[in-house]
């Protein structure tokens, strides 16, 4: 698929390609609906879901359908991947990871510590990867680490599974001829978030501080926040190009209008719920006003929906 047609991908289409496999991004239905829970439930997805490769340029593509989307830059130094996915996806990643190229894999980076982008871990440095992330991802896959909103508690993960390079505000990394930006940002959707920016080829992943076309899920447990969620995308669209493709955490392949669009999002539906909440309104007197309505048709229908992002943005204002 080309850039174009990648910019241009329906969320329908993505629904359908990616299946439930978007994990988080099913968090309302699935966290009322669903008896076994969600991790659980996610899990269970992702060990269904078709992987869809989506090819960028100079050498990157993205792999859709096993909790984040994953990037993988190939070349004469083996495979580097940023996140990894559910370990019950093992078969169909592997599978679209040797249609790309024989490159062993050799180097991971997860942009945050949340299970659909982390549950990989283990395999993929047990395959030869060394992983790199930011200090708080290794942090919480260290530790128990309780997620209120998934009414879930992490066990320590395996040691295999552990970031074996950590930084605080920045790393720089050399892979396949190509410059490799990593940048932490202030806490966003979790106090781990980083991007990653492949220099020569104009692309940013950028992690789950953006949701392309759903409405985001925000971790206040480790950190996130609808304030942090804002100016994380400030800080998006401050190095974001006009030509630079942007893979969201979740959601299809983006660009700088589209981080335009979440943030101008995020802010409006912030202001509205403050604004009803400084007013003395319960939770579900604001719920019940509707401060999303405008936005609803596009972010709510599909995934999280407007009672559950309303209840995050509460908390934070």
């Amino acid at each position: 698929m080309n850039n174009v047609s990648l910019l241009h991908l329906s969320r329908r289409r993505f629904i359908a390609a990616a299946s439930l496999g978007a994990t988080a991004a099913f968090l309302p239905r699935l966290l009322f609906a669903q008896k076994k829970g969600i991790v659980p439930t996610m899990i269970d997805d992702a060990a269904a879901a078709k992987i869809e490769t989506y090819p960028l340029r100079r050498g990157i593509s993205v792999l859709e359908g096993s909790g984040g989307n994953i990037a993988v830059l190939i070349g004469k130094d083996g495979k580097l991947l940023i996140d990894s996915g559910f370990t019950v996806s093992k078969p169909r990643i592997v599978e679209a990871l040797n249609n790309l190229s024989a490159d062993p894999i050799t180097q991971l980076i997860n942009t945050h510590w949340h299970v659909d982008h982390t549950d990989g871990n283990d395999w993929v440095h047990s395959a030869g990867a060394a992983i790199t992330a930011h200090e708080n991802t290794k942090k919480h896959l260290s530790t128990s680490t309780r997620v209120e909103a998934w009414q879930y508690t992490f066990p320590p993960s395996p040691a295999g599974a552990l970031p074996t390079t950590t930084f605080n505000d920045e790393q720089h990394v050399h892979h396949n001829g190509t410059s490799i930006a990593l940048k932490h940002y202030a806490p966003a959707h979790t106090d781990s978030d980083i991007s990653v920016v492949f220099e020569e080829a104009d692309v940013i992943h950028v992690g789950d501080t953006l949701w392309n076309g759903i409405y985001p899920f925000i971790d206040y447990s480790t950190g996130g926040s609808i304030d942090g969620m804002i100016r994380a995308s400030e800080r998006n669209l401050s190095v974001i190009t006009d030509n630079m493709i942007v893979i969201p955490g979740h959601g299809p392949i983006a660009n700088k209008a589209a981080v335009t669009e979440f943030r101008d999002m995020l802010s409006t539906i912030r202001s509205n719920v403050a604004v009803l909440k400084k007013q003395g309104k319960s939770l579900s007197e604001t719920i019940a006003a509707k401060p999303t309505a405008a936005y609803d048709a596009k972010w709510g229908q599909f995934l999280i929906g407007p009672a559950f992002f309303v209840t995050l943005v509460y908390s934070g204002v």
